[in-house]
């Protein structure tokens, strides 16, 4: 019997920590936040590339990608890494494991992808549990045993229960087009950096290459404010769903090392969707990283798992 049979079965549905109203309705203020903050983003560096006309024009564009990320940003985020279905028959174990850990969660099974890379990690996306997706990566199910698979996957399935998947991948999809455009108007923007109207043709050509710069590290910010606190709640509540947090924080460890050999950046602005960062950098690259840190999930996974280990009751109030 795998690791997440031994509390699981017994667990109340609706004691999985932050899985209430409480915490849903955090989230889609939270939503809401993030799309008002991105948009007014995007107009004024809309207003301030092209005037009036720069405004109207970033204006439709808000209103297009706003309903884009809310209806299709789950397809959009998988097809950015090239995602593809996983079918029954080519991995029914893990199946199977997603089946339980489903029911076990009082919501339906979400679908699985595979990531063609052999950096080990994973991600959930969807607007919400009736339509989620799981995705793993080929390398994570050859670096990690059935138990630490199933506290990752349990993980991934606290961020569909606990309605998380739809505020990350509207950052993502908002975040990467904001940053896609900077980088587009920084090497074709051209006459776009000039105003006729403009005394100072060179302090407002420069005023505007200083938002080229600004807007990805503001969207990015953004994205920070929603980020690090969520990983936290999954930790705890795909720990209480698996009924294993020593194996959800073996697996943290192992795939903390797997990006650190094998970073995968294919696109760095849905780095926040995967359970660990797929990026690799420096003291800057921390600072700025959509994910609190390995040691300090650990540890807390850890002390859940202490707890859990005098008494599962006494572990699971806790969290209440």
């Amino acid at each position: 019997m795998s690791a997440g049979g031994r509390y699981g079965a017994s667990m109340p549905r609706e004691g999985l920590r932050g899985s209430g109203w409480g915490h849903r309705l955090g989230n889609a203020l939270k939503t809401t936040v993030l799309l008002a903050g991105l948009t007014a983003l995007l107009l004024w560096v809309g207003e301030r590339l092209g005037g009036p006309q720069g405004l109207l024009v970033a204006g439709f564009f808000v209103v297009v990608m706003n309903f884009v990320s809310y209806w299709f940003s789950d397809r959009i985020a998988l097809a950015m890494h090239g995602a593809q279905p996983l079918e029954y028959a080519e991995a029914p174990w893990l199946h199977q494991m997603v089946e339980r850990l489903a029911a076990r969660a009082g919501m339906p099974k979400p679908k699985l992808y595979l990531l063609p890379t052999r950096t080990p990690n994973a991600f959930a996306t969807g607007r919400n549990p009736e339509h989620a997706a799981v995705a793993v990566t080929a390398g994570i199910m050859d670096l990690l045993n059935e138990r630490e698979l199933e506290g990752v996957l349990a993980h991934e399935l606290a961020h569909v229960k606990n309605r998380d998947t739809l505020i990350g991948t509207v950052a993502a999809t908002l975040a990467g087009v904001i940053s896609y455009a900077a980088q587009m108007l920084f090497w074709f923007g051209g006459s776009m950096l000039s105003r006729d109207d403009d005394d100072d043709g060179l302090g407002h050509t420069l005023g505007n290459l200083g938002v080229l710069l600004v807007a990805p590290i503001a969207a990015t910010l953004l994205q920070l404010a929603v980020s690090r606190s969520r990983e936290y709640g999954a930790d705890a509540t795909g720990a209480e769903l698996c009924g294993d947090p020593d194996a959800l924080a073996n697996a943290l460890m192992k795939l903390e090392r797997g990006a650190e050999l094998m970073p995968y950046d294919r696109a760095p602005a849905t780095s926040h969707l995967f359970i660990v960062n797929p990026l690799s950098g420096g003291a800057l690259m921390h600072l700025f990283s959509t994910h609190p840190p390995i040691p300090e999930r650990v540890r807390r996974l850890r002390e859940l798992g202490a707890r859990m280990g005098s008494s599962p009751r006494a572990w699971r109030d806790a969290w209440a």
